[in-house]
């Protein structure tokens, strides 16, 4: 019996401290983005510790005794909101909140979690609070500059450039080699075989949340990096489902007024299906040497992206993003090359009048899904495919080294496909404990199907084909496949507990590890003309076809195909290389105080870099071991930052680095195209790098912002592109001195200049970024390093740094209606660099040949009509600078290189569905 009564009461009990208590739930939503739901905004009770966080659907629950409370709704960014609610013992009520940016300022947000966001807002608020220095653009920014892909994305860094005619960009005068790109955190392959890093603009603003770049080194990161880690944060899905199309179409004057010409057998998808001839002895060619010609030729671009979210169980949620797009481009170049001797009266090659006819295409699908297991646990899988192509007809009219009028077409078609998977994880393992885990899978075929080249020279009678050497009639095909593997595992122990939740300090330690390999393959075809063959530029088909073929050098009027071994074997010029990279790592973050953190790690990286190679280019005195490298480095790393305030902060880092040669610049392969040709160097040595960065940074609002950066780098063995001693005017890749340094300092604003009821605003942006770069040249070094296999002659004992601007400048002002079903925005973009180093100089051949800096101007628009169509017009390259190269010889500077490109516009329309 007195178990019963006993029973009784215990319950009576609960059920009155259960009714004492009360429920209030609802969803916070992004008034900014269409009423979507947003995760991870906060609930808080007033004057209290009561606090809740929003899941991944944008649902919070808070339990409260009964009374009246002041609830605090906030976001990263956002405008914090209050409302008064009254609630009764046992009572659920539900309370909606829809967040918007507003004019809030800083101090008005309570942040309790940090989530990386599209908006400009948010990744401004995320910089201010971030440890590390770094930078990000997010998707919102990207389109308000009309930035297509990620490599125009980076240009609008402070510090970063782009070189034209390539798909590298400089940092802080650091070009591809001392950069490194990765997607998620995870490395990617290289889709170039002249290049280190991925080509960033096969990424697409449509698979793209953000683009972070880090320009001082931190121990998570891979060690081979001097300039910056750019890392592309992939779209993920978030809140309720929806779908959007967009369609769009375009013109380059240039290429719109002309008879715009295309490779023959060309695929308007950018897929090709090319076979390499597999005999000499008949012909197997498929496309014509004649390119075909198209009229008034224009852009075209359309895609559709989407994503949903399911619920699994009480816990878990699925949120699935996918896109999938395609574009094209027809571009024109008009201007004139020369290749200059030592002397400006010294024209070897005079290309008075070159046209180069560029069709690119794209195509991109993604797909994401995001696997929240509960509120400890989650997993992402992320699988990302790029097909890119490029179709170049360049024809030379020119006078050749004896004064004889000639012409040389060179038809390019090139294709790389892009192929990475990734898994990633994110465990608490407990309070204190946390792992963050990933593996992925990249593939890269790069493939130059059948590039054309065909030269003639003119006579009395018209033209004839040149046979002064049987290859200025070729054909060329080559491979490149790439591979990589790489995984992390790191784990972060929070250190030091404060008050209430929060810890001082943190101890992270963990593994990275990657193994790429590469293999490349090239096949020449070179026609043997037997005799003088008239011919024309059009007519060049009538001639090299299967019916004028033979087998003998003796017939005139016919033709015999031989490859670059001078002969009929078909085995091809080969070089193969492997690289793998084990790295420990640990990094101890403190915080002293509330202005003060700062962090001291190391990391540990074991690389081993081997090669072997069957080349164009005999070395009899260079062996693969020559080209080893095997190398174990201890990379030293200290930040700091001090809040001096709620709105500045001062920040410091040091670092040590390394730069490994490219697989390109090592191996001893001649690449070709007009007018240049590049050799690799076997000996070739990696780099050190000792960073130094200060920053102060000033947030006035959560749209402005105010740096000041101050940089030095110190490179031991600093590798530069340098011109041979060499009858063919070869350029090859050199450690040119014994150390170089680069000084220099950033300066950037983001103002708000008016803004009225926030229904218009008037917003600008400026950066510049000037520095001083030097390197020793000394020509017997590289002599004795090389065993006497590479041979320079430098114009001085010092210069810059090759891609090195002193002074690079980007601006960009924009115009917003913000109110009424009809919000337009329009935008001036800018930027502007210095010259700078193309290639070092060398005594015999000329001088250092020398990018002249220009300015460019885009005008960008689109406008939001309603909530769910937007159409935007931009016009790009408004000021149709020339592009141009200079030698600097001793008699002046002399022009090697003349282009200008034409104004490109474009026009789209893209549609929410739902």
């Amino acid at each position: 019996m007195k178990i019963k009564l006993l029973f009784i009461t215990l319950l009576l009990s609960t059920l009155g401290f259960a009714q004492s208590k009360s429920t209030i739930s609802g969803v916070i939503t992004d008034k900014d983005l269409n009423n979507e739901t947003l995760p991870f905004a906060t609930v808080t009770v007033k004057g209290t510790t009561t606090a809740a966080q929003t899941d991944i659907d944008g649902k919070y629950t808070l339990t409260v005794k009964p009374g009246t409370h002041v609830l605090v709704f906030a976001f990263l960014g956002y405008e914090s909101q209050e409302e008064t609610v009254t609630i009764k013992a046992g009572e659920t009520k539900t309370v909606n909140k829809a967040l918007s940016s507003g004019s809030v300022t800083l101090e008005d947000v309570v942040i309790e979690s940090v989530q990386s966001r599209e908006k400009e807002t948010a990744l401004l608020m995320e910089q201010q609070k971030a440890v590390n220095i770094t930078q990000s653009i997010g998707a919102q920014e990207l389109a308000r500059k009309g930035v297509s892909n990620a490599a125009a994305a980076v240009t609008k860094v402070t510090g970063i450039s782009k070189q034209e005619g390539s798909s590298g960009i400089f940092v802080r005068g650091l070009g591809d080699r001392y950069n490194s790109t990765t997607l998620n955190g995870l490395p990617l392959p290289s889709n170039e075989p002249t290049n280190k890093n991925v080509a960033l603009d096969l990424f697409s603003t449509d698979v793209i949340q953000s683009v972070g770049v880090s320009k001082t080194y931190y121990p998570d990161s891979y060690g081979d990096v001097g300039g910056a880690n750019i890392n592309i944060v992939s779209k993920e899905h978030n809140g309720k489902g929806k779908l959007n199309i967009e369609i769009g179409s375009g013109l380059n004057n240039n290429a719109f007024n002309t008879n715009f010409k295309v490779a023959d057998g060309i695929q308007k998808s950018g897929f090709y299906n090319v076979k390499k001839p597999n005999s000499v002895t008949t012909y197997q060619f498929q496309n014509r040497w004649v390119p075909n010609l198209e009229n008034h030729p224009v852009d075209i671009n359309f895609g559709i992206n989407g994503g949903t979210s399911f619920n699994i169980g009480e816990e878990s949620k699925l949120n699935i993003f996918a896109t999938a797009s395609f574009e094209n481009g027809y571009n024109l170049k008009k201007g004139s090359q020369r290749n200059i001797g030592n002397t400006n009266d010294n024209i070897i090659e005079d290309f008075y009048n070159v046209n180069k006819y560029e069709y690119v295409t794209k195509t991109t699908g993604m797909v994401n899904l995001a696997y929240k297991i509960n509120s400890d646990h989650s997993l992402k899988l992320n699988s990302v495919f790029v097909n890119s192509s490029k179709s170049d007809v360049n024809e030379y009219d020119f006078f050749n080294e004896n004064g004889t009028n000639s012409f040389t077409r060179q038809t390019i078609t090139e294709q790389n496909k892009l192929f990475v998977n990734q898994l990633l994880g994110k465990n608490a393992l407990s309070d204190r404990l946390e792992l963050n885990w990933g593996g992925s899978y990249g593939i890269v075929n790069s493939d130059m199907p059948d590039r054309i080249t065909s030269t003639l020279l003119e006579g009395i009678n018209g033209f004839t084909f040149n046979t002064n050497s049987q290859s200025t009639n070729n054909r060329y095909f080559q491979s490149l496949k790439e591979n990589e593997v790489a995984a992390k595992a790191v784990f972060s122990y929070k250190l030091f507990k404060g008050e209430g939740q929060d810890y001082k300090g943190k101890l992270s330690f963990g593994y990275n590890g990657k193994m790429k390999t590469r293999d490349f393959e090239a096949t020449q075809f070179n026609f043997r003309i037997n005799g003088s063959v008239n011919t024309s530029e059009s007519t060049i088909d009538d001639f090299l076809n299967g019916t004028n073929q033979s087998n003998s050098t003796n017939i005139d009027n016919t033709f015999k195909i031989l490859t670059s071994r001078n002969a009929g074997s078909l085995k091809p010029f080969t070089y193969s290389a492997d690289l793998d990279v084990h790295s420990g790592l640990v990094n101890f973050e403190y915080s002293p105080s509330e202005k003060l953190t700062y962090t001291v790690g190391v990391r540990a990286e074991k690389v081993l870099q081997t090669m072997k190679w069957d080349t164009n280019i005999s070395l009899p005195n260079v062996n693969f071991d020559d080209a080893k490298i095997d190398e174990l480095y201890i990379l030293p790393v200290a930040t700091l930052k001090y809040s001096l305030n709620d709105k500045q902060n001062l920040r410091a880092a040091v670092s040590k680095t390394y730069t490994l040669p490219q697989f390109i610049e090592k191996a001893p392969f001649r690449f070709e195209v007009v007018g240049e040709s590049t050799v690799g160097n076997a000996f070739l040595n990696p780099s050190d790098n000792y960073n130094v960065d200060i920053k102060w940074e000033m947030f006035p609002n959560k749209e402005e912002l105010i740096s000041i950066t101050g940089f030095g780098k110190y490179i031991v063995d600093p590798i530069s592109k340098a011109r041979l001693n060499s009858a063919l005017n070869d350029n090859t890749f050199v450690n040119a001195g014994d150390n170089a340094f680069v000084v220099g300092a950033e300066f950037e604003v983001r103002k708000n200049i008016w803004n009225v009821e926030d229904k218009q605003n008037l917003s600008a942006g400026f950066n510049f970024t000037y520095m001083y770069s030097e390197q020793k040249l000394d020509s017997e070094k590289v002599a004795s390093e090389t065993n006497n296999t590479v041979s320079v002659s430098f114009n001085d004992k010092k210069d810059g740094l090759q891609g090195a601007s002193p002074l690079l400048v980007n601006a960009d002002i924009t115009y917003r209606i913000e109110s009424g079903t009809f919000k337009p925005t329009i935008s001036l973009v800018g930027n502007y660099f210095h010259d700078r180093i193309y290639s070092l100089g060398n005594i015999q051949t000329g001088g250092n040949v020398m990018e002249k800096g220009i300015p460019t101007l885009n005008l960008i628009s689109s406008a939001a009509i309603g909530d769910r169509l937007n159409i935007s017009f931009n016009v790009k390259n408004l000021l149709d600078s020339k592009i141009e190269r200079y030698q600097e010889n001793a008699q002046g500077d002399a022009t090697t290189y003349s282009f200008k490109t034409g104004l490109d516009f474009s026009l789209g329309i893209k549609y929410n569905l739902f």
